[in-house]
């Protein structure tokens, strides 16, 4: 009986991209600003997982990034459920002072995690597929325009999906339209910014895994994760 087998580089960028989904939860606690622009602290960790997303759609093709997707999602859900579930145990005497601290970090909101939790799906299988088609396209040149056109989909569909169903109704909508067009910017920004080192590792790992998938004759159904 044949044996499926994963790489090492594989199941690292697996584990780390799955480590950029659940830290930017729980940054997103945290607002700093720069100059005119304001930002939560997810944005230090989120954008690495669109980067890993793209060098996996790339390198081992979309069936694969279909999988780390979805696992990516159940161990978002599985992190949310235990800190609800950590939120409603009761605080031990000497602890009381800090619970309002604690549960201000893990009391998740069910419209906020609804609303990321619908993004993430929907903007990063975006991504992947663009990158998937866009290399099909192209031969699998232009990796570099790929990335960010794929990135531009992704993160523009992740902030249209978030941000009106996060915050409507909370604040004016010029508002919301605002904050959707600066996380947009900036994650494309970031992603172009370490992009060289994104087109270093993506052609290190092809070189040492010896693939480079192309997707032809798949099918882009979310659903079908048996299909690697």
């Amino acid at each position: 009986m044949k044996q499926k087998q994963v790489s090492v580089p594989f199941m690292l960028m697996g584990i780390l991209f799955c480590i950029c989904l659940v830290a930017s939860n729980i940054l997103e606690a945290k607002i700093f600003q720069l100059g005119p622009v304001t930002l939560t602290a997810g944005f230090l960790v989120f954008p690495i997982s669109y980067i890993i997303n793209d060098c996996i759609a790339e390198v081992w093709g979309f069936r694969k990034a279909r999988m780390i997707i979805w696992m990516g999602f159940l161990m978002n859900f599985f992190v949310v459920g235990m800190g609800l579930l950590a939120v409603q145990l009761p605080a031990a005497s000497y602890w009381a002072e800090n619970e309002v601290h604690f549960n201000f970090i893990f009391n998740f909101t069910l419209r906020v995690v609804g609303a990321s939790l619908l993004a993430f799906l929907v903007g990063s299988f975006l991504n992947a597929y663009v990158m998937s088609r866009m290399k099909l396209s192209s031969k699998g040149r232009n990796f570099s325009w790929r990335a960010i056109a794929s990135t531009l989909v992704g993160e523009g569909a992740d902030s249209i999906i978030f941000f009106p169903l996060a915050f409507g109704g909370t604040m004016p909508f010029a508002e919301v339209l605002k904050l959707m067009g600066i996380q947009v910017m900036a994650k494309t920004l970031y992603e172009i910014i370490v992009l060289p080192i994104t087109i270093r590792v993506v052609r290190y790992v092809k070189r040492i895994e010896q693939q480079d998938v192309y997707d032809e004759n798949i099918s882009y159904n979310i659903l079908k994760i048996k299909d690697l």
